[in-house]
């Protein structure tokens, strides 16, 4: 009944699920980094808005 199967295509199989995997953590690693290995530099923005003076009701 056994045909002198090694497992070949198991091993074949867990090489490929291990690629994959090493493969999503480094899309993982770059998409939660910003995509790049260093530090996005720091942006200010500074708003500043000006209103109108309206009178005030009644007056």
């Amino acid at each position: 009944m056994a045909d002198g199967n090694s497992g070949g295509g198991n091993s074949f199989l867990a090489f490929i699920v291990g690629g994959l995997l090493v493969v999503v953590a480094v899309v993982g690693f770059m998409m939660y980094s910003g995509g790049g290995f260093s530090p996005a530099p720091k942006k200010s923005i500074d708003i500043t808005v000006s209103t109108p003076n309206l009178p005030k009701p009644g007056s």
